[in-house]
């Protein structure tokens, strides 16, 4: 028998006769779920994918669910039991169930004490990658911490993680090498038995090799990156929840090109209080911090109290938060539309041939 207790299992109340717990691991075409039983595989029962209204209501790597044991063949899956912590993106390339397209937040992960925002330490490096990391990170419910990877190919890694503490103030910022070793003394704070940890970051960024390192041997295949422009090659294609020898699990995603902000309001808040404290002050409330008379934006920006770069990126996460929301909520309107459509084209067939 497995203790789910050491994969940070958490019984609220006990389960309805005939069903038992575990925690989605994998999901490819059935799921894998990690029970006290052992490891199985599982599929949706009907009822539960003829519920769901949103993709977020679908089980995810990380979840804690309620199953029906099939001893013979194939488990069900019943309930979703509450999330502790949500790391999403926007996704609008509109796969997904029919029923549930509406919605276009695409769950990366769940159940997280920390996320490890991962960016290496080469050609590709970039501080506004990491600030628009943290924005979405910061209200996922799990505490941020930024691992600069590949530290053994930067001339100057000292210099690199004092200007990203700088921007970051109160997030963890640590270098590390998967290749040497350095810094991989420093996570062992947040490796601790029953922890779960999510890596995320660009395509070649380490997370596989990482992996490969804190569980003693290769579990997932590492490519070169790109010499041209130092990006990576996808090696992980889809979730899966690792336990690590040291009791903590760790869930590897696929590299992301692009991160697209879903209802990051709160997380942008967070990072940037100093911004938003600062529009606070402006003598016009409809300021557009350019040439208002007034403006404690601008006069900031000139006595350096602020950067224009940081207000830069504030602006810019901002704007593309309410763009986003925008079309989510316009896609939301269609599909409610074309569903009236779809059943008053029903009824109207029915009232003909009656």
């Amino acid at each position: 028998m497995i203790d789910l207790k050491l994969y940070g299992y958490t019984e609220h109340e006990p389960p309805a006769p005939g069903l038992l717990p575990g925690r989605v691991t994998e999901r490819r075409e059935q799921y894998t779920i990690i029970t006290e039983l052992g490891e199985l595989s599982a599929v949706l029962k009907g009822a539960f994918l003829h519920e769901a209204v949103v993709r977020a209501d679908l089980p995810c790597v990380g979840d804690f669910v309620l199953f029906q044991y099939n001893e013979r063949g194939v488990s069900q899956i019943t309930d979703l039991l509450p999330r502790l912590s949500k790391f999403s993106r926007a996704d609008f390339s509109g796969h997904g169930y029919a029923h549930i397209k509406a919605n276009r937040e695409q769950i990366v992960a769940v159940n997280f004490d920390y996320i490890f925002v991962m960016s290496s330490l080469n050609q590709d490096f970039t501080l506004s990658r990491i600030i628009r990391y943290l924005a979405q990170a910061r209200q996922s419910g799990g505490l941020p911490v930024i691992l600069l990877t590949k530290a053994d190919l930067a001339e100057d890694a000292d210099a690199i993680v004092d200007d990203v503490r700088h921007i970051t103030p109160g997030v963890p910022v640590i270098a590390v090498s998967s290749y040497t070793g350095s810094g991989l003394d420093e996570l062992g704070e947040y490796l601790r038995p029953g922890k779960t940890v999510v890596f995320l970051g660009m395509s070649g960024v380490g997370k596989s090799s990482l992996l490969n390192v804190l569980m003693n041997h290769e579990v997932m295949a590492v490519k070169e990156i790109r010499t041209d422009d130092g990006r990576g090659r996808h090696t992980t294609t889809h979730r899966q929840l690792f336990m690590l020898p040291s009791g903590a699990m760790v869930i590897d995603t696929p590299g992301m090109r692009e991160l697209g902000l879903f209802g990051s309001d709160e997380g942008i808040s967070e990072g940037f209080a100093d911004a938003e404290e600062l529009v606070k002050q402006c003598r016009f409330s409809d300021c557009k911090h350019t040439t208002e008379p007034g403006c404690a934006v601008l006069a900031a920006i000139e006595n350096g109290s602020i950067t224009k770069v940081r207000w830069d990126n504030y602006i810019k996460l901002k704007r593309e938060t309410l763009y986003t929301e925008d079309k989510a909520a316009a896609m939301r309107e269609k599909f409610a539309r074309n569903k009236e459509i779809s059943v008053w084209s029903k009824k109207r067939r029915k009232d003909v041939w009656s």
